[in-house]
């Protein structure tokens, strides 16, 4: 069910809420959080799909608010305007979303907006799911938030992004740059976890251009085995996107877990056989799952964000071979 709103006030959203639940019977009861979505007008409908989907494994309250986008379109010359949209049933999948969809001078006060609409003793998650704030931890969203969510791939420059990530960062933080890397991270660690256990001596890491992951699985790499780590930032696997490949050398020879096309990588070992693996990008219903099962701060990412990135750009200088 859609009910919408023209010309209201997060009061009368409230009050139309409590009416839904009374008359249709959609009970509030029982969401674990509320999901904050700070987006810019049109620009809606994939995230709140992704917020549905996840909603299947974490109940909750979905807040969209959609303003604006000041680098497309002249910001309103008005005094202001909200129009509200409540989603519940089959159109919110197990959440109920409320999308606000602000203009003019109703839009700069997104901490009011939202305030009235959370869900009571229930942990807030933030996530911009384009253009970041310049701090999240500090941005009106992030200050209500125990979690921030962002998605460094998303800017105009990926890699800058990160390097600013690593210079604001505070406990509770988190990118979708580092969410995509879990598939890539649980198969180096299983294959490592085999003898022969011989020290690594030397890792390559290769992918697009455009890949934050990439860089960050440099930065986990070099901070978790304390080697010198290469990474080349290329277009070598025409049309691919995102991790190329990983290369590491020890001993007894390489380790190579090569992804050359999509979806499937390629594991091949010294005195094994080669194997195919399912190793797919992670889509955003599946990055935001994984988020969303913990509200304390990733300690992990906050170690390769800021200490792992350093050490890597010191290793190899920013923006090493691109």
């Amino acid at each position: 069910m859609i009910v919408d709103l023209p010309a209201t006030t997060t009061s009368k959203v409230s009050k139309a809420l409590v009416k839904i639940r009374e008359e249709g019977g959609a009970v509030a009861l029982g969401r674990v959080l509320t999901l904050v979505i700070a987006t810019h007008l049109g620009q809606e409908e994939e995230a709140i799909e992704a917020a549905n989907d996840a909603s299947r494994e974490h109940p909750m309250r979905v807040i969209v608010v959609s303003t604006e986008d000041p680098n497309h379109v002249a910001p309103t010359e008005s005094e202001g305007r909200l129009d509200a949209q409540i989603r519940v049933g089959g159109d919110a999948g197990a959440s109920e979303v409320i999308v606000l969809r602000a203009y003019g001078e109703t839009a700069s006060d997104e901490e009011g907006l939202v305030t009235g609409l959370l869900l009571p003793d229930a942990p807030v998650v933030a996530w911009w799911p384009g253009a970041a704030p310049e701090v999240a931890s500090a941005s009106p969203l992030g200050r209500i938030a125990t979690r921030r969510i962002t998605d460094a791939s998303a800017q105009p420059d990926p890699h800058e992004a990160l390097r600013h990530l690593s210079r604001t960062y505070k406990p509770g933080d988190t990118d979708f740059a580092w969410t995509r890397l879990t598939l890539w991270r649980a198969q180096l660690a299983a294959v490592l976890d085999q003898p022969p256990y011989e020290a690594i001596e030397s890792v390559e890491v290769a992918g697009a251009a455009d890949s934050p992951s990439t860089v960050l699985l440099a930065a986990w790499l070099s901070l978790q085995l304390q080697v010198p780590v290469k990474h080349d930032l290329t277009s070598r696997a025409t049309g691919s996107s995102g991790i190329h490949g990983v290369r590491l050398g020890r001993a007894s020879g390489i380790i190579e877990l090569e992804r050359e096309i999509p979806d499937v990588a390629r594991l091949s070992e010294p005195g094994q056989p080669t194997h195919d693996l399912s190793l797919p990008r992670r889509n955003l219903r599946d990055c935001l799952a994984e988020e969303l099962r913990r509200l304390d701060p990733d300690d992990l990412y906050g170690e390769v964000i800021t200490k792992g990135l350093e050490e890597l750009e010191a290793d190899e200088g920013v923006g090493a071979n691109r």
